[in-house]
């Protein structure tokens, strides 16, 4: 999500710099994120991540919950229950904190994440690689967090790993040190077309809104783009996403694997088993977590950038 409201922001400000150059003559700049420093973006950009998989971490995990559905399950005797009624149960069986689980790990995950994405979208504007390849190195780097955030969410009454400490302990001492890694190609795959869908997308109906209500709001205009780009972003990348997330679980808690011909191969297994239907499995909370998610995460950042900004001057 970092990355889809990142290039939101970033690809603007880039067309907006190529369209319009400035004049080269001093002159104060009035842009909040020159004058807060490289320290201040990443603090920014941090926070915003964080609090945003806060606010949205319930519908996180409902995702998934619905992803790893049919891993260890006959596609037939899969539960039917719609996202409110998984909901009103966790609530009931595993208490109301119970849909924030794994959440520390997802803030320790998305800090680092979040703030070199955001840095690398004002810091690459006309460099749209560069961008990628920051976000592929983050997401390498953070991934075992990801990965034991999974397995810390997927849980639902009987708790194997008590914490994020024994988690990664088990994982380690159980499936060795590459076990951390599990399913990093799915995750490293998605990285380049969420941007590039998430920039064309946003561009595009950022200039057409542009050129039929030119007076609309520009907080409104990007906010509204933001979300309807974050939306085709995770529709054509969710199934990398599901895959991702099923590999994560493979042998967790000693369990039998069930993919074991790599990614290719897990794609092909849950299509003959669960049909193309399968690669969607928990896509409406994905969908319910986007909007706020852009939302949040673009206010938060703005404000604080704003708020940097006003420190530093009367510094």
């Amino acid at each position: 999500m970092e990355a889809r409201v990142g290039v939101v922001e970033g690809g603007q400000r880039a067309l907006n710099s190529a369209l319009n150059p400035q004049p080269s003559h001093p002159k104060q700049s009035l842009n909040p994120q020159s004058q807060i420093g490289t320290l201040n973006q990443l603090l920014a950009g941090g926070i915003a991540g964080a609090f945003s998989k806060t606010c949205t971490a319930p519908l996180a995990r409902l995702t998934i919950l619905f992803q790893v559905q049919g891993m260890h399950s006959d596609v037939s005797a899969l539960s039917k229950a719609s996202i409110w009624r998984e909901a009103s149960r966790i609530a009931n069986e595993e208490g109301f904190r119970a849909f924030w689980r794994g959440n520390l790990v997802t803030i320790a995950h998305r800090l680092p994440y979040s703030s070199v994405s955001f840095y690398a979208y004002e810091r690459y504007k006309k460099l749209l690689h560069s961008t990628i390849g920051e976000d592929l190195r983050a997401a390498s780097a953070t991934y075992p967090l990801d990965l034991v955030r999974t397995r810390l969410a997927a849980q639902r009454n009987a708790l194997y790993y008590r914490g994020i400490g024994h988690a990664f302990h088990t994982i380690c001492r159980e499936e060795g040190f590459l076990g951390l890694y599990k399913g990093l190609g799915a995750t490293l795959l998605g990285v380049g077309p969420s941007i590039a869908i998430s920039f064309s997308v946003y561009e595009a109906l950022r200039s057409f809104w542009q050129s039929q209500r030119p007076n609309d709001s520009t907080v409104m205009v990007s906010l509204a783009c933001g979300s309807l780009s974050g939306i085709a972003s995770s529709t054509a990348t969710f199934p990398l996403d599901l895959v991702r997330r099923r590999m994560q679980l493979e042998g967790a808690g000693g369990r039998a694997r069930v993919y074991n011909t790599g990614l290719l191969g897990t794609f092909r297994h849950i299509i003959r088993i669960e049909g193309l239907r399968g690669l969607y499995r928990g896509i409406l909370p994905e969908y319910y977590k986007v909007v706020p998610s852009v939302g949040i995460v673009f206010m938060t950042y703005e404000t604080l950038k704003m708020l940097l900004s006003r420190i530093h001057t009367s510094d």
